[in-house]
């Protein structure tokens, strides 16, 4: 039953049956006849059929929801017993917004410590992201902002608090000022996150609040690429201080504060709602408790 839920996971992630049966190392053959075993199992139709995939049915919704929580029971058994056995050992996969990429090694690093034998893989990807591949089951945690937008069904654990800085060179516009106004922000040329970017979608809102909207010369989904343009001197944008100080900028760049009004959301990370957590997760979990408040400015 577990391999066939596995299966019905992968065509949820894929949205395809021939990329699904790829991604689990079987063939499409193999794939649609445990697909059809596990719904005359359950007597219902799972997946609409046709040419190519069509999505599922209401009842294959509802089977995705308890496959998620059975497999996911599943894992967390099996790390139980490696762990009782071994030690802490294995993977653990985050995902991260782009501006809480640089905060990453402050959780990884004291984990790794502690756990030598534990590898990490970290992806960069947008807030809903971030949830949909902790949903499901592709990644064990994530770094993603916790009171802007809906979060689900996860735990979080607060980091810290994100203020927003404007990044300029000392001869361009604000650049002699000790702070701006989010309504003279919205006057400078900036260079900014895509719209799909959480972080893009504060900052216009902010801006909007305040009277003003962006005037991007340059959008992208990277943080290096805004991070390099801003460090020719030439450039300008909106940041996390937090990030900009981990970024280390050069002498031609000034980060100023922006004001009026003082704009700052919560970052943390998120983990599954599940108990008990994984040995992994839950040890991640108490690093990011104990890590937090060395976080705070």
């Amino acid at each position: 039953m577990i391999d066939k839920l596995e299966l019905l996971l992968a065509l949820a992630k894929e949205r395809h049956f021939g990329r699904a049966a790829e991604a689990c190392g079987v063939t499409q053959p193999t794939m649609s006849t445990s697909l059809k075993q596990l719904e005359e199992i359950l007597g219902v139709m799972l997946v609409q059929r046709g040419s190519r995939f069509q999505g599922f049915t209401p009842e294959g919704e509802r089977t995705l929801d308890w496959a998620r929580r059975i497999v996911g029971d599943a894992r967390a058994m099996r790390q139980e017993i490696n762990t009782l056995k071994d030690g802490l050992s294995g993977e653990i996969a985050i995902a991260a917004i782009p501006t809480a990429l640089g905060m990453v090694a402050s959780l990884t690093t004291p984990f790794r410590a502690r756990h030598p034998n534990v590898r990490f893989r970290i992806v960069s990807c947008t807030s809903i992201a971030v949830l949909g591949l902790l949903e499901n089951l592709e990644v064990d945690a994530g770094l993603t902002y916790l009171e802007n937008e809906p979060l689900g069904k996860v735990r979080s654990i607060p980091l810290y608090n994100e203020s927003y800085r404007l990044l300029t060179a000392p001869d361009g516009m604000f650049g002699d000022r000790e702070q701006v106004t989010w309504k003279e922000v919205g006057q400078v040329p900036l260079c900014l996150l895509t719209p799909d970017m959480q972080n893009r979608r504060i900052i216009d809102r902010a801006l909007k609040t305040a009277g003003a909207e962006a005037t991007p010369t340059l959008t992208s989904n990277s943080i290096i690429v805004l991070y390099t343009h801003v460090k020719t001197g030439r450039w300008a944008s909106v940041m996390p201080a937090r990030l900009a100080q981990t970024l280390g900028l050069s002498d031609a760049v000034r980060t100023i504060p922006i004001v009026d009004p003082t704009v700052t959301y919560s970052v943390g990370l998120v983990v599954p709602q599940r108990d008990p957590l994984t040995p992994l997760i839950a040890a991640l979990a108490q690093t990011a408790r104990e890590v937090a408040p060395t976080l705070e400015p």
